[in-house]
């Protein structure tokens, strides 16, 4: 009884342990062509549509924090009156 478990606990680790990986390619040489060509394009949109996106996203985050930060501290600079 003990071969047989030790058996099967010696083919299960053996099937989890050799199973074949899923290849990954290196797309590491293609990006810094793109990165690095020279076409008058700034840098953090050369990725495509998706770096736009993310760009006007940070902005737009940025500018109603700096606007929010602003209306805060211009309600604190001048706090209400209790009567």
């Amino acid at each position: 009884m003990f071969r047989h478990m030790a058996a099967l606990q010696q083919a299960a680790r053996r099937s989890i342990c050799s199973s074949a990986r899923r290849q990954v390619d290196n797309k590491v040489p293609q990006k810094q062509k793109l990165f690095q060509e020279d076409n008058g394009m700034p840098i953090h949109l050369k990725g495509g549509s998706s770096d736009a996106l993310l760009y006007r996203a940070t902005m737009a985050l940025t500018v109603l924090g700096v606007g929010y930060t602003l209306y805060e501290l211009l309600k604190a600079a001048f706090p209400q009156k209790r009567d």
